[in-house]
C-alpha cells in the first residue's frame, strides 16, 4: 500500500527501522491514527507511522489479541476516534518503542 508522501510537523517520534518500500534503513514518523481490528472477540490495535522517504507504513502494535472487556471503554472510544493526543502520548512515549525494539533516531527530545 503506497501513500503519497507525508511531512509531519512534530518529528517527536522519529524511529529507524527498515522501509519496505525503500528498502533501506530510513525514518518513521508517527502518521497520528491508530488502526482497530477485530478477529471473533479479540481486538488488534495497531499505531501507524509513516516513513518519511517514501511514505510506505508500518503498523506497530499496541494492543494485540486483547479481549473488549480488559480494554476501558473510554479509551477503546478514542481508539476508534483517531485520538491525536492519544497517537501523540504513545508516540512520545519512549518504553512503548523500547518494548518493541526500536531505535529511535539521534536529535529527539529526551
Amino acid at each position: 500500500m503506497r501513500y503519497a508522501k507525508h511531512k509531519k510537523k512534530d518529528k517527536c517520534c522519529r524511529i529507524i527501522r527498515r522501509c519496505g518500500g525503500c528498502g533501506k534503513k530510513t525514518v518513521f514518523t508517527s502518521a497520528g491514527k491508530f488502526r482497530v481490528n477485530a478477529n471473533g472477540r479479540r481486538l488488534n490495535i495497531w499505531l501507524i507511522c509513516r516513513c518519511e522517504r517514501c511514505g510506505h507504513t508500518w503498523n506497530v502494535p499496541v494492543y494485540e489479541r486483547i479481549t473488549p472487556e480488559r480494554l476501558d471503554p473510554e479509551l477503546y472510544q478514542r481508539f476508534m476516534e483517531n485520538d491525536l493526543p492519544l497517537a501523540e502520548q504513545y508516540a512520545r512515549d519512549r518504553g512503548f518503542w523500547k518494548s518493541r525494539g526500536c531505535r529511535r533516531a539521534k536529535g529527539q527530545d529526551k
